[in-house]
């Protein structure tokens, strides 16, 4: 996937957030994990739901629009312990099962506070996607001769999540809490259109999550996005 920096290479991140009670996306930077190796391919997929009832005898119609299905993401990681990958000056070199306890943290341990798996934020480029651990699966390819391992594949998939109060919102477009609907102009940004709103730009990963945005630096013009309540 191209980084949208010119030549500057950008590793994906996953890191921890929570959301309050009005729908406010908070990000836990202690719990974040940085990829060693920057995935191959990502399998990215949303899908819609349509009512396809009809009546005995009644020809074919043309299915209506139910609801929005989940959005799941797809990839897989190497982690590798070899030493063989080039690290930025500075940053420390861990073996495979540390990688791996560090990873586990962010998309697996369970959240005592909230009594459930936590929500992970993944950013890589123009791809931003929230949501929750589905499966994830280690395949070990290479060991010292302790056992020890120093090579791994991790197949990982995710499934998006929204709050409860997001859910409403979008299950009900018509609410007077959607106080803001803009068409996107030539020009205009997500951090522009947040501080022209909310007078702060640091809104947009907000923005972005509640439309579903998986490409945040490109809107397109004549677009809609929903700008809803988030103090």
């Amino acid at each position: 996937m191209p980084d949208s920096t010119a030549g500057e290479k950008t590793r994906m991140t996953l890191v921890r957030y929570n959301v309050s009670e009005s729908g406010t996306t908070s990000l836990d930077t202690s719990v974040a994990f940085t990829v060693l190796l920057n995935p191959a391919d990502v399998k990215h997929t949303r899908g819609i739901v349509y009512d396809k009832k009809k009546a005995q005898g009644q020809p074919a119609l043309d299915p209506k629009f139910s609801a929005a299905d989940v959005e799941t993401l797809a990839f897989s990681l190497l982690l590798d312990g070899t030493g063989v990958v080039p690290l930025p000056v500075g940053e420390a070199r861990l073996d495979v099962k540390s990688y791996l306890d560090k990873l586990n943290k962010v998309v697996y341990q369970y959240d005592g506070n909230q009594h459930e798996p936590g929500r992970v934020r993944l950013l890589w480029g123009t791809l931003i996607f929230f949501g929750r651990m589905q499966n994830m699966s280690t395949h070990y390819t290479l060991f010292k001769p302790s056992g020890a391992p120093l090579r791994a594949k991790i197949d990982l998939s995710f499934i998006g999540a929204m709050s409860k109060r997001e859910t409403e919102l979008v299950s009900n477009l018509s609410s007077p809490d959607l106080t803001h609907l803009v068409v996107v102009r030539d020009g205009d940004t997500l951090p522009l259109l947040c501080n022209r709103i909310y007078g702060d730009p640091g809104y947009y990963l907000d923005v972005a999550h509640f439309n579903q945005l998986s490409d945040f630096r490109k809107l397109k013009p004549g677009g809609k996005l929903h700008f809803p309540p988030l103090g």
